[in-house]
């Protein structure tokens, strides 16, 4: 429910917006741009307002009163310290002084805020740049587009430390889809404004026109060009043309360089400058959960999220056959040997409910999706009366990740688990599909799948058993639904795993057949296992493969019996 709620008030606030107010007002409650800012920045990681945004409309207010644009002669340049340098043009007059003075005051607080940020960002940024052949100031126009946060969302939809919005992130290489969004990867997209930038100069041939071309578009650029015959930034800016938030652009850039060159100049003497993030890059198959590289890495899956700010789902895509995840810096190895040794076990979790006016214990159920017996237990309850104020655990079905020793597996772990043995195995019917197990069950498909080693949904058979892990007190609420589906008040003996093959009679030698295979160009470990119906672990386990790294023209034990 978290996302429907921020996005109610993202829509009050895009609405207010178009509006043209600074305060929204819905029913008897008032919200601010900022109240609503702050909500956003604690309560979703996806969605937070992009700072620069919040103070916009009384920004572009302040900034009408000063009158008419005036003409910035090209010799008046601004003096610095002699240690100072910029390589992006700085020139001063009344809109420039007008961003210095609002930096300094009204804005204090979040100019200060984006000078912290700024040391984490600029470095890399620089160094981009600097590769691209751009001036390195050019590092600033982030935080005026973003205040260098890069889950900033402005209303335009513009995304990401860079604001770019869907086609221009598009157009200069970066993934945007349901699962990835790379305008939210600092790095990724440094690069892509990098690119963006360089093509915006080498038209427009002024470092002025080309950003404020980035604000407003290479088109308008060249029709304000084409109508005033000047290319003349100042000049155009006199006319009306071009956005008074496209004009601001160039004097709002300007004084943000000044002051970051020169913060003690201005009064920021007491900037806790943030450091640059160092990582690890590990690679990973297609739908890694996070919280199970969190386990791996010995972290919390907070950190994992902000290290892969890109990803928007709590999974790597699963349309990619491998993906590169950040991980803390030195963890590269653990990280990669855990993995393979980590198994997921279904598991309850628990978040609270204060029951409000008009609550009934049918609408808790429907808003959480939960059945009236299943909440009733969870809370103790032996009536579906509430009172208001009254707290109610919600019980929900979570991931926990089991880090397996060497050789071990989840069943034999289980074996001597008695009554806390979380195994429950399924035997499957004729015409029973994962899909309808996964629901049966409440566990999703891809962890069915690899509990069992199925590497194809199609080559399960009838009289299998299924292994599923689901522990605590959602184990024996599915497991009892589950057992009166299945039997109809019959009693059934649970079977044991090794039901999943039938053995040979005893006395009986059977040769071992086994089959070969020469590894090829693009071949993995995966895409051989899916050929042959068998799991990577197996392929590594008759093979003595250390890892899963394999090289063109090596043969490979792909099956033995």
């Amino acid at each position: 429910m978290k996302h429907s709620f921020s996005l109610l008030f993202l829509l009050i606030l895009l609405l207010g917006a178009v509006t043209g107010c600074s305060t929204l007002e819905t029913s008897s409650t008032s919200f601010s741009l900022q109240q609503i800012a702050d909500f956003l920045d604690t309560n979703d990681e996806e969605y937070v307002i992009a700072e620069p945004e919040v103070v916009l409309e009384e920004e572009l207010t302040e900034l009408e009163k000063t009158g008419e644009w005036e003409v910035v002669l090209p010799e008046v340049q601004v003096e610095a310290e002699p240690e100072v340098v910029y390589d992006f043009p700085i020139t001063v007059n009344k809109q420039v002084e007008f961003y210095l003075d609002i930096f300094q005051n009204k804005q204090r607080s979040y100019f200060k805020k984006w000078l912290s940020r700024s040391g984490k960002y600029v470095p890399y940024i620089q160094q981009h740049l600097k590769e691209a052949g751009l001036p390195l100031d050019l590092a600033y126009l982030a935080m005026i587009e973003s205040g260098f946060n890069p889950s900033a969302y402005s209303r335009a939809h513009a995304v990401g430390l860079w604001q770019f919005i869907k086609g221009t992130g598009r157009n200069y290489g970066l993934r945007i889809d349901s699962w990835v969004d790379e305008r939210r990867e600092p790095e990724k997209a440094t690069i892509a404004a990098a690119a963006y930038l360089s093509a915006l100069y080498n038209e427009f041939d002024d470092w002025y026109l080309a950003v404020a071309a980035y604000n407003a578009g290479e088109g308008k650029m060249r029709r304000a060009i084409k109508r005033y015959k000047s290319r003349d930034f100042w000049q155009l800016a006199r006319h009306k043309y071009l956005r008074l938030e496209t004009k601001r652009y160039v004097p709002k850039l300007i004084a943000a360089i000044m002051i970051a060159k020169e913060p003690a100049k201005y009064g920021f003497t007491d900037i806790d400058y943030q450091a640059p993030t160092p990582y690890d890059l590990v690679t990973v198959p297609p739908r890694t959960d996070l919280a199970a590289v969190a386990a791996a890495a010995d972290t919390d899956i907070k950190t994992i999220r902000r290290l892969n700010n890109e990803l928007r789902k709590n999974q790597t895509p699963p349309n990619l056959r491998t993906y590169e995840m950040k991980v803390p810096q030195g963890s590269h190895e653990q990280v990669a040997t855990n993995l393979k040794r980590l198994h997921p076990v279904i598991t309850t979790g628990y978040k609270n409910h204060t029951v409000s006016r008009g609550d009934t214990l049918g609408k808790i159920c429907k808003t959480y999706n939960l059945n009236k017996k299943t909440l009733l237990k969870a809370n103790n309850l032996h009536s579906a009366q509430l009172k208001q104020g009254q707290r109610l655990r919600i019980p929900y079905r979570t991931t926990r990740y089991v880090l397996l020793k060497d050789g071990e597996t989840l069943s034999n772990r289980y074996a001597q688990a008695g009554k806390n043995n979380p195994l429950i195995l399924h035997q499957l019917k004729r015409g029973e599909t994962l899909s309808k197990i996964s629901k049966q069950y409440n566990v999703p498909v891809e962890i069915i799948m690899q509990w069992n080693d199925i590497t194809n949904v199609r080559k399960i058979r009838a009289g299998q058993h299924i292994a599923l892990y689901v522990e605590g007190d959602q184990k024996s609420t599915t497991q009892t639904i589950a057992a009166a589906k299945r039997t109809k008040g019959k009693r059934t003996a649970i079977p044991t795993l090794a039901g999943n093959n039938k053995r040979k009679p005893s006395g009986q030698p059977v040769a071992e057949q086994i089959t070969w295979y020469k590894v090829r160009n693009g071949d993995s470990l995966w895409t051989i296992a899916r050929k042959f119906q068998v799991s990577a672990r197996d392929i590594r386990k008759w093979n003595k493969l250390p890892s899963n790294m394999i090289h063109p023209g090596k043969r490979l034990v792909v099956k033995k019996g």
